[in-house]
């Protein structure tokens, strides 16, 4: 079969993948970059109306930067809500922390987007791109080459790409079958998921309060929606599933209070179990992996997708750089400096994260009053708070 040869091919086209093909877009133009996107699902029809329970990202203002660099912000600014406030505090404990954007001089410290939005958005942009699309398709074998990696597809066409990004997801069988084992963690928790109303105005005000089952979360959403993650063990998350609504929503206001009066309604309830997950590779010549096929963690402090994104534009900053030094995307020398530009900040959002979890977890006799002390203390740590503040927000990367 012939092969049909791309600077760098992409394999997956969600929200990780599309968001690579478009920061990528000036390289396209500007350098003649050949870049081809495969996706396995075929996608929806755009325009679709906006559910209940349509699911959302939290998004740090630093990603924010990153879609402004992409030139696809204004869009999405329609249907981002803004977070200004973050109360972070704990189950029967005194002692709370109160982060706000107006601690570090910018409009919010984040936004809440629904998932759909953002992948129509970023497929809007890509339909006005010079790339080879391939969709649906499935890349059904990956084999080293000279000079990059064959790739054969389930629709007949055979690709040689100078580049291969695995953004495929966490259950991307294409790692494994280059040889790439996966350290893996489980929690034994289980997320469930949903969209609440409020009787009050939330104000851009989220809600982050860790129990004895595990942490919860209150994000903004536009009008008096507000998304919820609620993290409980797995012997009690199928009876959580089963409550009606009114038991369902009784039992979240004993957790969370009346900060926003009475919770209104609930959406579907969704649940997954949660694990930590990190590629034991994330580069090696002619090859990157991203997104949750190269590590997942912990929504406690909701930095997944942001993570992720900042890998997206350090792949893409490495590509950049080899271009202009008159480097090939995938040679070993662009590899490495694209692992150089990941390497802290993967390690301290993982690490930071799991220590997190691994702390509200503690049973130790008089623990939860140090907890909730150190939350007392660290609300008053201004120069502290504001340091970890620009770091959750993806302002201050080293």
């Amino acid at each position: 079969m012939s092969e049909t040869p791309v600077d760098i091919a992409i394999i997956g086209g969600g929200l990780v993948g599309a968001s690579l093909a478009v920061a990528l877009a000036p390289l396209i133009e500007r350098d003649g970059l050949r870049v081809a996107v495969i996706e396995a699902s075929e996608l929806s029809a755009n325009g679709a109306q906006p559910s209940f329970d349509e699911r959302s990202s939290a998004i740090a203002y630093g990603s924010r930067a990153h879609f402004e660099t992409m030139g696809i912000w204004s869009r999405l600014a329609t249907r981002a809500a803004p977070i200004h406030d973050i109360e972070v505090s704990q189950r029967g404990a005194m002692g709370r922390t109160h982060l706000s954007c107006r601690e570090v001089g910018t409009p919010s410290l984040g936004y809440v987007l629904p998932n759909a939005f953002l992948g129509q958005v970023l497929h809007e942009r890509l339909s006005h791109m010079s790339i080879d699309w391939h969709c649906p398709a499935r890349v059904e074998a990956i084999a080293p080459a000279v000079d990059g990696h064959r790739l054969i597809l389930n629709n007949g066409r055979v690709l040689h790409a100078g580049l291969t990004v695995l953004a495929d997801g966490g259950r991307s069988g294409l790692k494994a079958s280059l040889g790439i084992g996966t350290d893996r963690h489980d929690y034994e928790q289980h997320a469930l998921i949903a969209n609440i109303e409020t009787a009050r105005e939330h104000h851009g005000w989220a809600l982050e309060r860790f129990t004895e089952e595990g942490a919860m979360a209150l994000l903004p959403l536009r009008e008096r929606r507000m998304a919820l993650i609620w993290t409980r063990p797995p012997d009690i998350i199928e009876t959580t599933l089963a409550m009606s609504d009114h038991d369902f929503l009784e039992a979240l206001q004993s957790r969370l209070g009346t900060r926003l009066g009475r919770f209104q309604r609930v959406g579907t309830r969704h649940v997954y179990p949660l694990s930590m997950s990190r590629a034991r590779e994330q580069s090696r010549p002619h090859l990157a992996v991203l997104g949750n096929a190269a590590h997942a963690i912990h929504p406690v402090a909701g930095q997944g997708f942001n993570l992720a994104l900042r890998g997206v534009m350090d792949l893409s900053a490495a590509i950049e750089a080899a271009l202009e030094a008159g480097r090939t995307p995938g040679e070993a020398m662009t590899m490495a400096d694209f692992e150089q530009r990941r390497q802290s900040d993967r390690d301290l959002i993982m690490q930071a994260s799991d220590t997190l979890v691994r702390l509200f977890e503690l049973e130790l006799p008089g623990i939860s009053r140090a907890r909730g002390a150190a939350l007392g203390l660290f609300n008053l740590a201004t120069p502290l708070k504001r340091a970890l503040i620009r770091r959750a927000m993806g302002m201050a990367r080293h």
